[in-house]
């Protein structure tokens, strides 16, 4: 185990650093690569500066924003932000904290892929190398991913590795502890410890050794998790009437099913046709006792604006669909994930123990990336162990075949290699190329002006907040209905509307940028003056901020 630790170390070491090089010019401004990491780090800062540990808004977003996150995700980056900082200062402090708390995470996955290989006999160094090449998941672990999917991918291969061990209690427990933990950060894993749970369960109807044991530890070890969770990270707005994050409803769902659980376990023992329609039963019941409990489960994203889902949400890239996203990109997302399941499937058929339980969370990780592409984040990594097992195979053969099975088994080389496809998605229209609507430059004179309120593309949003004192209407989280509609109608809309679009939200300053949705105000703003206002600053790619008269 320490062998493995120490590769993953190394591993997460050598690749953190070619990472950090090369995106040393946007990290050294704390410019992170992607938007929720802004929004989290200012999360942090605000958390840091006196906001109240159970407030999680963001009070420079529309009227003030509850946002669906907790504080769990939290906790490391502010110990290490207020550790550092009188050492080095508040800059280097986050600084260092933004570029070292995702490699800790991805070492932590890597050493549990290692671990998680031995489990199954497979060959663990073999097994950590293809984890730590496995995109899509690498992009979770880069320096400055601070957000919360590197988190939850560290608590499934926990889950997983509990899984594959001897069915004890105890790995039940730590099985449904890992399962509250990672719905305390997100719902975005839910389903996979759902299937979890379904081989669990599977176990006990068949009466396998252990079985009843690590079920009743599972039921036990997720309901005192999430009351813990409820206790010390239920938010001002636990009760908010969504299904989107950890909130009342979803720790309701979440109670209901380890209630479901515990009954099944405590029935007496019987024989193997009865156990199954005992968990028909049970599992029915539950079924429908959250969905009368909780029937907004059943559509997280429910509450948004049809509008909005249909010119913003329907566009997020880990948010489409599998046959709604690029052909290019759904390649190089599911590749690695397509490509472990051919390989788990021909360890299931030896029969080696351990095999099918992993096809099982690698099948859902697959459904969930025909819904959303974010779930090839889990698919790709636990395809590491198989395809280990398939190198390891090649390599005594030799030659061509074992340059076939690193080249298959490669998660980096599949969207490259799927940039060479001649077919295209369209791109929405924008209203002209004006320059970057969150660059550095644009981000830093637009912090130099008195603090108003901004209108700008939504995902400028959230790097206008973590760079600026201004407050935005607009950003890229579903919860933001009426300040995200307000901006594509002022962008979308005439001058006259756009301008009393303005006077209604007290806009000071406008931003005229490349992401501009189309619009007649947009093009208006592109192609020259608009009365009601002027240009106070032009940058050298051609992207202006200008002030509401």
């Amino acid at each position: 185990m320490a062998k493995d630790a120490g590769v993953a170390a190394l591993l997460a070491g050598a690749l953190g650093a070619v990472w950090t090089l090369r995106g040393w010019p946007a990290l050294s401004m704390l410019h992170l690569p992607d938007t929720d990491d802004v929004m989290r780090l200012q999360q942090v800062r605000d958390w840091i500066d006196g906001q109240a540990f159970r407030d999680v808004a963001q009070h420079r977003l529309g009227t003030g924003l509850e946002m669906h996150w907790s504080r769990l995700a939290d906790l490391v980056p502010a110990a290490g932000i207020v550790g550092l900082t009188p050492l080095f200062g508040r800059h280097a402090a986050e600084l260092a904290t933004v570029i070292v708390w995702p490699l800790l995470l991805f070492a932590a996955a890597l050493s549990l892929v290692a671990r998680i290989a031995r489990a199954l006999t497979a060959p663990a160094s073999t097994a950590t190398l293809v984890a730590a090449i496995a995109y899509p998941t690498t992009t979770v672990f880069l320096p400055g991913r601070i957000d919360h999917h590197g988190l939850q991918v560290v608590f499934l291969l926990g889950a997983v590795l509990a899984l594959l061990g001897s069915p004890t209690r105890a790995r039940g427990a730590a099985i449904g502890l890992a399962a509250a933990a990672s719905m305390a950060v997100g719902l975005e894993t839910a389903p996979l410890f759902l299937a979890i749970g379904g081989v669990v369960v599977a176990a006990w109807i068949a009466d396998a050794p252990g079985a009843r044991n690590r079920l009743i530890g599972l039921a036990i070890g997720a309901g005192a998790g999430l009351c813990a969770a409820r206790g010390v990270f239920a938010s001002d707005a636990f009760a908010y009437p969504a299904c989107d994050g950890f909130t009342l409803d979803a720790w309701r769902a979440g109670m209901i099913g380890s209630a479901g659980m515990l009954v099944l376990a405590g029935l007496p023992r019987a024989a193997i046709p009865t156990r199954l329609v005992a968990a028909g039963l049970v599992g029915g019941a539950t079924v429908l006792a959250a969905i009368v409990v909780v029937p907004r489960c059943l559509s997280p994203y429910g509450a948004v604006d049809p509008a909005l889902a249909r010119i913003w949400l329907a566009h997020v890239a880990e948010a489409q669909s599998l046959f709604a996203a690029d052909p290019g990109v759904a390649i190089g997302y599911v590749g690695l994930s397509v490509t472990g399941i051919a390989a788990t499937l021909s360890q299931v058929r030896t029969k080696a123990p351990g095999w099918t339980a992993l096809l099982v969370v690698q099948i859902a990780a697959f459904a969930i990336t025909t819904v959303q592409l974010r779930g090839a984040y889990a698919g790709a990594m636990l395809a590491a162990p198989s395809l280990a097992v398939t190198i390891a195979a090649a390599r005594r053969a030799g030659g061509l075949r074992l340059a076939a099975a690193w080249l298959v088994s490669a998660g980096m080389l599949y969207p490259i290699a799927a940039q060479a496809l001649p077919v295209r998605r369209a791109v929405p229209p924008r209203a002209a190329p004006r320059g970057d609507c969150a660059s550095a430059a644009l981000l830093s004179r637009l912090a130099a002006l008195p603090p108003g309120t901004v209108m700008a593309p939504i995902d400028a949003g959230a790097y206008a907040i973590g760079a600026t004192r201004h407050r935005l209407i607009a950003a890229p989280y579903h919860r933001n209905g009426p300040g995200n509609l307000a901006m594509f109608a002022f962008y979308g809309g005439g001058p006259v509307r756009a301008m009393a679009i303005a006077r209604h939200w007290h806009v000071d300053y406008v931003v005229a940028c490349a992401d501009m949705p189309a619009g007649a105000m947009a093009s208006a703003i592109a192609h020259g003056p608009v009365p009601g206002v002027a240009t106070i600053a032009a940058l050298p790619d051609g992207a202006r901020l200008l002030r509401v008269r």
